[in-house]
């Protein structure tokens, strides 16, 4: 069976007019020294019941600490990670202050092997960035979301 995601990607254009998106680095131990392909849109798992949209608004709201920005969504697709889930991805303009951001925590056994349980903040900083950054930190399967949202911004301004 595949494991199915959503995630909500916040853009923003800033007062030169070039496109910005909001991306979180991965919290925890394995990732706390990476920077490059270490960073991801806000996404989870679907709970039961629950539609791709009110996935990815939950699980923003989880990562990042505060609500996504109010619609209009633009529903960017489907991407299949290296590890066979698939994400599907909803966009929405609006700004997102950093500086309240605060993410959901999680249990792990750290170090490996020591039976020590111990939490870590799923996320441990947001950011945002131009596309040409945001490829570069935000791991390489992800880069197909950028790909997908520079797109449909230019099919809905085409005439």
């Amino acid at each position: 069976m595949v494991t199915r995601s959503a995630a909500m990607l916040v853009y923003r254009f800033d007062p030169n007019g070039d496109l910005e998106v909001l991306i979180a680095h991965m919290g925890g131990p394995l990732w706390a020294h990476k920077e490059d392909h270490a960073w991801s849109i806000p996404k989870g798992l679907f709970e039961p019941g629950e539609d791709a949209l009110t996935a990815a608004r939950r699980e923003f709201h989880e990562e990042m600490g505060s609500p996504a920005p109010q619609g209009p969504y633009l529903e960017l697709g489907d991407t299949k990670t290296s590890s066979g889930k698939v994400i599907t991805t909803f966009a929405v303009h609006g700004d997102h202050d950093v500086s309240t951001f605060s993410s959901n925590l999680f249990d792990m056994e750290w170090p490996r092997g020591s039976g020590q349980i111990q939490q870590f903040p799923e996320m441990d900083r947001a950011g945002w960035f131009d596309l040409e950054t945001a490829a570069t930190k935000l791991v390489k399967s992800q880069g197909a979301i950028l790909a997908a949202l520079t797109e449909e911004l230019r099919r809905q301004v085409a005439p």
